[in-house]
């Protein structure tokens, strides 16, 4: 065997370990050289082993068995590992090393992560909403109105996106106050508008709904009052 062709067999018989675990080890509390006995522990059981031992650890790393049973101690005590009875071929019971606390540690870590970076974000769209509604009113919103807001949030449960959307229902029909825009978000709510596009699709509804409705003729006389061009949410339909 020559060296082209041992680099073959070395290339072709590559040692995986999940991508993940790999990336953020340090996250969950694992050192180097535990991440290390690790992977040595994947690759015995891809070999067949079910039970890591020291004495099969120590001559593939630079440690001595007492050392590999130190960090495998660690292991344990840290419920990254967990040694599990099993059933084997012949009826006897034996002992096998588990990963799936450290799989387990892992996927907590991550979901933990991602529900806070959720509420991250969150709080960033409900910042913008408040940010929202100055710029509509053109001054700062008062204790009173922000308390609307947190209740609309809190309380009602309706999402940021959809507080806006009323918002926005609210300036189409030039009618930017609180009660208007409470109103608008009863009436989605009561009819179980949850999306832009349902709310998008229920604004066009009402619009189209008052452009039907029937002219007063040239020769009646005009409503000293402007009507507004929007639908009347505080009427409804």
């Amino acid at each position: 065997m020559n060296d082209e062709q041992l680099m073959e067999i070395l290339a072709t018989e590559p040692f995986s370990i999940p991508g993940l675990l790999f990336d953020h080890y340090h996250e969950i509390g694992l050192t180097d050289i535990q991440m290390m006995v690790l992977m040595q522990i994947m690759k015995r059981k891809g070999e067949g082993a079910d039970f890591v031992s020291p004495d099969l650890l120590a001559p593939r790393m630079s440690m001595d068995e007492q050392q590999c049973a130190k960090i495998l101690q660690q292991l344990l005590q840290g419920h990254l590992i967990e040694i599990v009875e099993t059933k084997q071929s012949d009826g006897k019971i034996g002992e096998s090393v588990s990963l799936l606390p450290v799989y387990r540690k892992l996927s907590h870590w991550l979901l933990t992560q991602q529900q806070n970076h959720e509420e991250n974000d969150e709080k960033a769209e409900v910042g913008k909403l408040y940010e929202r509604f100055e710029e509509e009113f053109a001054r700062p919103l008062s204790p009173m109105e922000l308390e609307m807001i947190s209740m609309w949030l809190d309380d009602d449960e309706h999402k940021p996106f959809m507080i806006e959307a009323a918002l926005r229902e609210s300036v189409v029909s030039a009618r930017v106050n609180f009660r208007y825009i409470d109103r608008i978000l009863y009436d989605w709510k009561k009819k179980g508008i949850r999306t832009l596009d349902e709310a998008r699709t229920q604004g066009e509804k009402v619009r189209g709904a008052k452009r039907s409705i029937p002219q007063p003729s040239s020769n009646q006389s005009k409503p000293s009052k402007q009507q507004h061009p929007g639908y009347d949410w505080l009427k409804g339909e």
